[in-house]
């Protein structure tokens, strides 16, 4: 059987290391909070950046940043707006996704916005 938490634990350990190679200062992985779970907290440029990893083996059931839903969207952003507050920080902010196609790793800047939320 495979054991899809433990590949999703890899792979997001694999975009830490192709984040920091792309330029960013990770802060924190795998913030949790009761709205869920932010996969990393990390500094690129001047902004605050909130990545959400999502893998997928192959595209027949979709790309991996289609797995970011409206819903998913608003969790993250919520735990983000948590983080913020916890961490009495104000900052640009700026939501990412890395997306993995088998081997292929993409960042997607700016995947998402949290235009409607006060922060």
């Amino acid at each position: 059987m495979v054991d899809t938490r433990k590949i999703g634990f890899d792979k997001e350990k694999e975009a830490v290391k192709f984040l920091k190679r792309s330029g960013y200062k990770i802060i924190e992985t795998n913030f949790t909070t009761v709205f869920g779970e932010i996969d990393i907290i990390a500094k690129h440029k001047d902004d605050l950046v909130f990545v959400e990893v999502k893998y997928r083996n192959t595209l027949s059931g979709g790309t991996p940043q289609e797995a970011v839903t409206k819903t998913k969207q608003q969790k993250i952003i919520k735990s983000a707006i948590l983080y913020l507050k916890q961490k009495n920080l104000k900052s640009n902010l700026r939501f990412d996704i890395v997306a993995i196609t088998g081997d292929r790793f993409e960042i997607i800047e700016s995947a998402f916005s949290s235009n409607k939320y006060y922060i």
